[in-house]
């Protein structure tokens, strides 16, 4: 959501992104069937499709997400799919949080490490202890130990279910394990324990000549409170959920109250035969941003919105950015998304681009490279461009993926049996109805795209004036080249596709790939293009093509998407497809037992209606139109008992929802909200809990009718196309300035250097990968740079010396993670 101006809150941001890859030399030993999962902690999040009897599967899956809640342990978990029986866990991959800053940006093999059950723990645990004095009966004193455990939180599910947990509380010592049991708490991933046990601490006859009754050191030493958490499994094995230890050494002067981690047993996971089970190779990237109040980003923020208008352009604040970053991309991403939420980014790129072209020598070179220009121009289509592609593309993709034809015509990969003639009129089919799809798109094409391929037209045209063709292959690099056939090749990346596509899908959507690169540059050369290509089977598939008419096509596309008169029509003709799954809804009415339940459905949100059916590709069983949706929220999970639950507030009763994790219940809300957020009858106030029994849980309101006890939290987001966070993408960039903060302090004192000595430099290498075309004005924005950065570390440390003494050790915010020293 849009940060507020004027909030004292200060936000603490996460997100992982990233890429799963291959595994290689799994067990056993024989060709299976495997996925891989992405798990925070317990809580799976991410799921790979299943590659099929392979020992070295290629996943190939890129993800990202925000993280709504704090976790430990990062894990990806490699599964032999079962058809009959539960899937079976290989291995594992797990990262500490603390770690994860280790491997960011890095592509690593690691190898996988054994799961077990001893070791697959998550939550915390509140607890009390306190001693006391305790007379005897034959008057000698001695002291009890009190232990009251009071809760616990974030439990993790069983089965996709809320656990069924107790807890065993014991003293152990060299000579004495005592153990006692809690009641076990139903359905629930945060119980409610509030239960206490007394534990005798034995002594030696001699303490009655010690005075204030202190235990003894050496029986001190030697104790220790276990607490284990477990799931009642009732009829199959208890569940072993995690544990805690605590020194009985810590009481020496007062009771002890504090909430901890729970970790896995000390021989769990200690298996010698890791190497066996094989590697797995991954990209992560997991950012953590402390987001500032808006008005401490002003200075940064009016710094880089102004970076359009710096003369020259390499003297700007954001191009300085990417620079000093070791890779664009880092520096792209926020970038974007920052001058997008300002609505200065047309500008920058047409700055940016009119550098780039005075090292462009050759027309049919124009915007090949990845310059700054170019990567903006990329990162914007892909946030821009979303919905144009889904509207444009998803229905044909589907098609291919889901009723797939054999397209291969190259001789070599032919299997037996294959007729290659059938096979061309398969792709010259797939080809012909992608590129009718592309061509006829113009007029959904977003409007802050046609107006940076506009600036990219002139400019081309303007630098290669005795070129009639430069105009049109400018725009087409971009729409042909890096939008539509990048989006066909890789339909996941572009969320057209939930996964990536098998084998021979992807060498299919391969070849449809190449054709429309080739078709997308008829329209901007003279020369046929037949000739460009390595492959001879693909010449002879282009030998069924009609240049002329597709080279007509093209051009009048690019000049429609090229118009500052081509803008996205008032009304959308047809609706738009946000998002779908499979999620668990409460019965709107009632079963035979006069029950309500939860049962299994299709979910389907587009841009005018949110729907749910019995299957995929069934019918609707009930549509609420977007306009009557009146708040979307979360629902607390004492209502049913079930965790990441939510609830959709129209005109009839609530609607409540349960998502399959964390992620998936936070990416619903958001996209929700979005898509009602222009919504006029939205509620301002709502019931945090369900209506049941003939009341409100949360109020204790026994009218349904009853207003809202609790404030939506749902804000309008300032910008209606795009949901941007525009302090957090500033906070990011605060972020690579910091890490690249010697980089700024080298380019100084290079500016420095040129400006003192005007003749030829003595030593270049220091600076020569630098942009620098005006030392004077690069200096003078540089000294800006490091001034706000300075200004805004102060602000951070700030932050975190409050952070730090608000949240006490062994508190719920900053639990203690092992043993208590």
């Amino acid at each position: 959501m849009a940060a507020g101006d004027g909030s004292d809150e200060v936000r603490v941001l996460q997100n992982l992104r990233g890429k799963i890859y291959d595994a290689k030399h799994l067990v056993p030993n024989k060709m299976r069937d495997f996925f891989c999962t992405i798990n925070l902690d317990q809580e799976e999040v991410f799921r790979t499709q299943v590659v099929e009897k392979s020992l070295s599967p290629y996943f190939g899956e890129e993800f990202y997400f925000e993280i709504p809640r704090t976790f430990q342990w990062l894990s990806f978990y490699i599964y032999d799919k079962s058809v009959l029986q539960k899937d079976l866990r290989i291995g594992k991959v797990s990262i500490k949080k603390e770690d994860l800053c280790n491997y960011t940006g890095k592509e690593n093999w690691f190898m996988l490490q054994p799961v077990d059950s001893n070791s697959e723990v998550q939550g915390k645990v509140h607890l009390e202890l306190k001693l006391n004095e305790l007379i005897t009966d034959n008057g000698s004193v001695c002291q009890q130990l009190v232990v009251h455990i009071k809760e616990c939180h974030g439990l993790p599910l069983i089965n996709g279910q809320n656990c069924d947990p107790y807890a065993t509380v014991s003293l152990v010592g060299p000579s004495r394990n005592d153990q006692k049991k809690t009641k076990v708490k139903k359905k629930t991933s945060n119980p409610q324990f509030n239960e206490t046990f007394y534990f005798e601490v034995t002594r030696s006859s001699s303490y009655t000549k010690k005075s204030q009754f202190q235990v003894e050191e050496e029986d001190i030493e030697k104790l220790e409170v276990r607490v284990d958490l477990w799931n009642n499994g009732n009829l199959v094995q208890d569940i072993f959920l995690g544990e805690i230890k605590v020194p009985v050494k810590v009481l020496r002067n007062d009771s002890f109250q504090a909430w901890y981690l729970l970790q896995p047993r000390e021989n769990g996971n200690k298996s010698s035969k890791t190497d066996d089970l094989g590697s797995l190779r991954l990209n992560i990237c997991y950012t953590e941003d402390c987001v500032l109040p808006s008005e401490y980003y002003s200075s940064l923020r009016n710094l880089l919105l102004k970076s359009s208008d710096v003369q020259p352009i390499s003297a700007s604040a954001a191009y300085i950015l990417s620079e000093v970053c070791r890779d664009k991309c880092d520096a792209v991403l926020p970038l974007v998304r920052l001058l997008l939420h300002h609505h200065k980014l047309v500008p920058f790129v047409a700055a940016v681009a009119e550098l780039d072209l005075r090292d462009t020598q050759e027309a049919n070179t124009i915007f090949r490279g990845n310059s700054l220009a170019t990567r903006c121009v990329d990162e914007m289509m892909k946030i821009v461009g979303k919905h144009y592609l889904k509207v444009t593309l998803k229905p044909v993709i589907d098609e291919i993926c889901e009723s797939p034809k054999p397209c291969e015509i190259d001789p070599i990969k032919l299997r037996e049996g294959d007729n290659v003639e059938i096979n061309m009129e398969n792709l010259r089919y797939y080809v012909d109805k992608v590129f009718r799809e592309i061509v006829r798109s113009s007029i959904s094409c977003p409007t802050l795209m046609c107006d940076v391929f506009y600036s990219l037209r002139h400019l081309a045209a303007k630098r290669f004036p005795n070129d009639p063709h430069v105009q049109y292959s400018a725009v087409s690099s971009f729409v042909f080249l890096r939008f539509f056939a990048v989006a066909v090749v890789s339909p996941h990346t572009f969320h057209l596709r939930p996964h990536h596509p098998d084998a021979q899908t992807s060498r299919t959507l391969t070849l449809i790939s190449k054709a429309i690169q080739t078709l997308g540059s008829w329209g901007s050369l003279t020369k046929s293009k037949l000739s460009s290509f390595k492959e001879t089977f693909m010449c002879e598939f282009f030998k069924t093509f009609q240049e002329e008419q597709f080279t007509e096509s093209v051009k009048k596309f690019l000049d429609d998407v090229s118009s500052t008169e081509s803008k996205e029509p008032s009304g959308v003709s047809e609706p738009v497809h946000l998002k779908e799954g499979e999620m668990y809804k409460r019965a709107q009415g009632r079963t035979r037992i006069g029950k309500k339940n939860f049962k299994k459905r299709w979910f389907c949100l587009t841009s005018r209606e949110f729907t749910y059916h019995k299957q995929q590709d069934k019918e609707p069983i009930f549509t609420i139109p977007i306009k009557n949706i009146l708040a979307v929220e979360k629902l607390d999970e004492n209502s049913f008992n079930k965790k990441n639950m939510f609830q959709v507030l129209h005109g009839e009763k609530p609607l409540y929802i349960q998502a399959n994790n964390c992620v998936e219940a936070s990416e619903w809300i958001e996209a929700l909200c979005r898509v009602t957020r222009c919504n006029q009858r939205r509620l301002s106030f709502y019931h945090p809990s369900a209506f049941l029994n003939g009341s409100w849980l949360c109020c204790k309101a026994t009218a349904e009718s009853t207003e809202g006890c609790a404030r939506c939290t749902a804000d309008v987001p300032a910008d209606t196309q795009i949901e941007i966070d525009g302090d957090r993408e500033t906070e990011r960039i605060y972020s690579l300035f910091t890490i690249n903060r010697s980089k700024l302090q080298k380019l100084e004192e290079a500016c420095g250097s040129i400006a003192v000595y005007q003749g030829p430099r003595k030593e270049p290498d220091d600076y020569s990968n630098f942009t620098i075309e005006d030392s004077v004005a690069t200096f003078h924005t540089l000294q800006q740079i490091i001034d706000i950065i300075e200004k805004l570390d102060e602000s951070h440390e700030k932050y975190q010396k409050k952070r730090s003494s608000s949240a006490k050790y062994g508190s719920e915010e900053n639990p203690i993670v092992g043993k208590v020293s």
